[in-house]
């Protein structure tokens, strides 16, 4: 059967394309020649290998290299698997309709349009680098002797490497880019180039990819919009107490401690997927720690400090405004981390004012700290150091690449097929502006915390660390505890969090949703998304946990309201914000959350 024939080619006009390009090589000059000056005058000198990523490929080649057998052995199967599709490839040819060697998994979108499937050549491409893909990953993986820290590294940076080879990334290979090139005229390609000199731009002279409309948000205007006031602030935080929709509440009110390594309105986007809403409108009194975005002035901050100035301040704070001692604590990621360490601080003291703790996504033991474990060896710690020594504080992009990196297709290649090479505006996306607005680290703080938790892993160990003169052991924590896990975590991997259920002493009840680290959690009941799973036995190995849990549909919100609510005492009038002890200083979400990281 012949193929069917692509549309008729239309030309762009030739004197707008030469002024197009015209403009564009003289934007491109502009910026290449600034972004050298810059260096120049800055006496910039890149580190060769700033990942420590050469010496990892080094030992693992000197390692294969020691067990010749096993390459050809590998080579061997790769070639196997390019004859089968070649023949399978002559097969379709031919006419016939056999079965893939190869195929992409469910949830790969590099290669959904059709033109992958239905074209024999670009069938052939994709198999072909899914074969070669699975080949390389696998290779790397088998090599005998190598220490697992090395390991891990070598894994990630094949597999980002894999990820960047992908056929869909290229002109040439990608069917859809193809296709809209033939139709447009290559306008595509020129808007394409726009998108990138204008993302240089905003970079200044790095590549900062734009992952979404950046004007269609306002932090306080279509996002984080949920009613309250600012009732205080110090110079790492700003405490927010949300207006009351329900005419009692209930007399325990809630403290939220957000990871200061992103924002916290993450759990508070849009009011239909808003947790820290839905958690306002079941009775609640609910307060909020919104970090500073530090800069240089803070730069010797330390653990201690957001303790002290964070959870413990507002604790005192909450006291004055509400009249309540006691409080039920929730920590997302670091900021359950900080919760722990500050219940466990409290205990040693014998203060009980967090009467229960709910922990999301939270690691206390960073034995098997997953993918972020990449990025912690000596070197490269050494190397942020020496970075965040300069400024003070560890820029917000580094911290953005980091993560993006980790899930590299969905944040970094998708974006650069969308927007350079379809030559799209990206998509108005309220969780990627949040992703893409970055908050900086304090350099004595970010260096303590890489060390003292990921690279030592000393929180776990009774006594490990010392806070304000204080030996930290989490197993004296006897409040009650929450903890929420998800089964696809790239940074908190659940089977690590539940370890912490073998350590605290009080009871504990453990949920693992569906989903990841940021849609596991804000998954609201009216969205009838995803699963979770529920077990009333704790073992000590999650696996056994997993088998004999129970699923349960929906998001689990409701399933943690039922919890805490038996932590939370008898109803009382709702508390508008300021009518208490604390005057309203300015109208939520604040300042703090305003201030932007830069590059």
């Amino acid at each position: 059967m012949a193929e069917p024939q692509g549309p008729d080619v239309k030309l762009p006009d030739p004197v707008e394309m030469s002024r197009a390009m015209a403009r564009i090589a003289e934007q491109s000059q502009k910026l290449v020649t600034e972004f050298l000056t810059r260096q120049a005058m800055e006496g910039v000198k890149p580190p060769s290998d700033p990942l420590n990523i050469g010496q990892a490929f080094l030992e693992m080649t000197s390692k294969m290299m020691a067990d010749p057998a096993k390459m050809v052995q590998a080579q061997m199967s790769l070639w196997h698997d390019y004859m089968t599709l070649w023949q399978r490839t002559t097969q379709r040819l031919l006419g016939q309709d056999p079965d893939p060697v190869i195929a992409p998994s469910a949830e790969d979108r590099r290669f959904k349009d059709a033109a992958w499937d239905e074209n024999t050549v670009f069938d052939y491409i994709k198999q072909s680098y899914l074969l070669t893909a699975r080949w390389l990953q696998d290779t790397v993986k088998d090599v005998d002797g190598l220490d697992d820290k090395t390991s891990k590294k070598v894994d990630f940076y094949t597999r980002q490497f894999v990820d960047a080879m992908a056929p869909s990334n290229f002109v040439m290979t990608n069917p859809e880019v193809l296709r809209t090139t033939v139709e447009s005229g290559g306008d595509n390609l020129v808007k394409g180039l726009e998108n990138m000199l204008k993302d240089l731009e905003r970079g200044k002279g790095q590549l900062k990819i734009s992952m979404t409309d950046y004007d269609a948000f306002q932090v306080g205007k279509n996002i984080a919009v949920t009613p309250g006031k600012v009732i205080y602030q110090n110079e790492l935080m700003q405490l927010v107490q949300y207006t009351p929709t329900t005419p009692d509440v209930y007399k325990r009110p809630i403290l939220i401690v957000p990871p200061w390594i992103n924002k916290y309105y993450i759990m508070d986007l849009r009011p239909k997927n808003s947790l820290i809403k839905w958690i306002v409108d079941q009775g609640f009194t609910v307060f909020v720690i919104s970090w500073v975005n530090p800069d240089e002035r803070l730069s010797n901050k330390m653990f201690d400090d957001y303790l002290k100035e964070g959870p413990l301040e507002a604790l005192d704070q909450i006291k004055i405004a509400t009249g309540e001692d006691e409080v039920n604590g929730i920590g997302y990621c670091l900021g359950g981390t900080l919760l722990a360490t500050t219940i466990a601080y409290m205990d040693a003291k014998n203060d009980h004012r967090i009467r229960s703790g709910t922990y999301f996504t939270t690691m206390t033991d960073f034995t098997e700290a997953g993918e972020l474990s990449v990025f912690i060896d000596e070197e490269q710690i050494s190397m942020l150091e020496e970075k965040m020594n300069e400024k003070g504080y560890l820029d917000g992009s580094q911290m953005a690449m980091t993560f993006n990196m980790l899930r590299a297709n969905d944040l970094i290649w998708s974006f650069v097929v969308n927007n350079y090479l379809l030559g799209k505006d990206p998509f108005p996306f309220d969780l990627l502006y949040w992703n893409a607005d970055s908050t900086r680290m304090p350099a004595a703080m970010h260096s303590w915390y890489l060390r003292n938790l990921y690279q030592k892993n000393l929180l776990i160990k009774a006594g490990g660390v010392t806070l304000s003169g204080v030996p930290i052991d989490l197993s004296r924590i006897k409040a009650p505890a929450f903890f929420l896990s998800t089964r696809e975590d790239h940074i908190a991997p659940w089977k690590s969090t539940y370890s912490a259920t073998q350590v605290f002493s009080g009871p504990i009840k453990f949920v693992l949703a569906a989903s990841g680290h940021i849609a596991g959690v804000i998954n609201p009941p009216a969205g009838n998304k995803y699963c979770y799973w529920t077990n009333a036995k704790l073992p000590k190995n999650p696996d056994a946990w997993l088998q004999g849990a129970s699923q349960q549909e929906g998001s689990w919100w409701p399933e943690w309201h039922k919890w805490v609510a038996k932590y939370s005492d008898e109803k009382v009038p709702a508390r508008t914000p300021g009518a208490g002890g604390l005057p309203a200083l300015m109208d939520a979400p604040g300042t703090y959350i305003a201030m932007k990281a830069g590059v």
